[in-house]
């Protein structure tokens, strides 16, 4: 626990590239000061540039000109679209580790909407099996088990 705002506040002082220092007592310091103003998590955000691609057609949205740029330098071409109950299954199964319900495949392949699968997100973020599938790795991590199994079971 912090006591104190002190120690924070100078080292946020010392690495501000607002707050340059009145005169550095030596070249090594000022050297050291300079290369601390040129780390990368000090420097502004900048967007990247969008890389152009031969093919236009296929992009929907800029992330899609990033990975198309790779594919066609490597001389490779995307994959056709999956088609509706793929995409589903592949969602689900990503989001929640469960397949999908069969009345689940019907209302998606019935959901004729240009974002019936933003809807279907959506709801598999919103849904508590979403929670469960991204809680476990965390408990898996810390070594969670319902029982005390773990803990006298011989190693």
């Amino acid at each position: 626990m912090v006591k104190s705002a002190v120690p924070i506040l100078l080292l946020l002082a010392v690495l501000s590239p607002a707050r340059l220092p009145a005169a550095p007592s030596d070249a090594v310091t000022e050297e050291l000061f300079r290369q601390r103003l040129e780390w990368w998590s000090l420097q502004p955000v900048r967007p990247p540039s969008v890389p152009a691609v031969k093919n236009t057609a296929w992009p929907k949205n800029e992330i899609d000109r990033f990975l198309l740029a790779r594919l066609e330098r490597e001389g490779l071409q995307p994959s056709a679209a999956a088609e509706g109950t793929t995409l589903l299954r592949r969602a689900t199964l990503d989001l929640t580790g469960l397949p999908p319900t069969p009345a689940e495949v019907d209302a998606f392949l019935a959901d004729a909407s240009p974002r019936a699968y933003e809807t279907v997100v959506d709801r598999l973020l919103a849904s508590p099996r979403y929670g469960e599938r991204m809680a476990a790795r965390w408990l898996d991590a810390a070594r969670y088990a319902d029982t005390n199994g773990y803990q006298t079971a011989a190693e």
